[in-house]
């Protein structure tokens, strides 16, 4: 008689239910559970596409002061070579100072053979230097004596001269600024409305006077209100005066206005002659007036 085993047959493994506490066998081998040996920590990875942090600007500025340094180096040291080299050198000997052909004798003349010393009429310094009135051109037979007072004229102080101007504060600290020495005026009237007026303003140089004069001649082309608008014609015998007509003024109501101006310098004296009338004025007259002055300073 056979005996039968009691024991119950063992399940399949799938239905097997495993102890408590026991691992699965797919998950034992998981890296994602499956801590390091030190147990350490890695740090997360960073998301892609996150900012790069930036690196720290370089110091700028560094390498130009290098490069001047070595600029400012260079030059001071090509200085004190090149001045100890032309220091070592001998001098270069100049070539001796010679003046062939002296214009004056070597020695005075005798007793005798001196030329003549310029008479005062001769002599242009002695003219200025004495009454610069007696070289005004005197006044015309039959002409009324104007704003210059006695026939010989009479003396300007520079604040009077200074008012014959449009700017005449300007042109007061300009006279004081050159020196100016004196003014000798002189006027006469001729008819109902015609004026003339002579100024002889002296320096105390050549200089100054030429430059009051052509200063005033540097404004005589413009357009100014005082202006006579054009060049003028040039004064013959002066050097650099000239002399100039001016275009008529006309006003509804009011005579027409002429007038006619000449400007020159000779020596240390500036001279200004102004003639102003309600009938037209010829070149001819005013260059003759200045002439006959000129030759009074000459």
């Amino acid at each position: 008689m056979e005996l039968h085993s009691t024991q119950p047959e063992p399940m399949a493994a799938e239905n097997a239910v495993p102890p408590e506490g026991a691992v699965p066998a797919d998950s034992a081998v998981s890296p994602e559970n499956t801590a390091p040996a030190d147990s350490a920590v890695l740090p997360e990875p960073e998301p892609e596409g996150a900012p790069v942090p930036a690196r720290p600007a370089r110091r700028r500025g560094r390498t130009a002061l290098v490069l001047a340094v070595a600029a400012v180096i260079g030059v001071s040291a090509g200085t004190a070579v090149g001045f100890k080299v032309q220091a070592d050198r001998a001098p270069t000997p100049l070539p001796a100072l010679n003046q062939p052909g002296l214009g004056y004798p070597a020695e005075p003349l005798p007793k005798g053979r001196e030329p003549e010393p310029l008479s005062a009429a001769e002599d242009r310094q002695v003219k200025t230097d004495g009454d610069l009135r007696k070289l005004l051109l005197p006044r015309p037979k039959g002409a009324a004596k104007g704003a210059g007072g006695k026939p010989g004229g009479i003396w300007l102080n520079v604040e009077e001269y200074a008012s014959h101007f449009q700017d005449a504060g300007g042109m007061f600290g300009d006279f004081v600024q050159r020196d100016i020495r004196r003014v000798a005026f002189v006027a006469w009237d001729q008819g109902a409305h015609k004026v003339t007026d002579i100024k002889l303003v002296q320096f105390h140089s050549g200089r100054d006077a030429m430059e009051h004069a052509t200063g005033q001649q540097d404004y005589m082309p413009m357009s100014f209100e005082y202006s006579a608008g054009n060049d003028g014609d040039l004064l013959k015998g002066s050097g650099n005066g000239r002399y100039y007509l001016y275009p008529v003024e006309e006003e509804a109501g009011y005579l027409p206005s002429y007038r006619a101006r000449a400007i020159f310098q000779r020596g240390d004296v500036m001279v200004d002659i102004d003639i102003t009338d309600t009938k037209r004025i010829s070149k001819n007259e005013i260059r003759s007036l200045a002439e006959r002055q000129l030759e009074r300073l000459s």
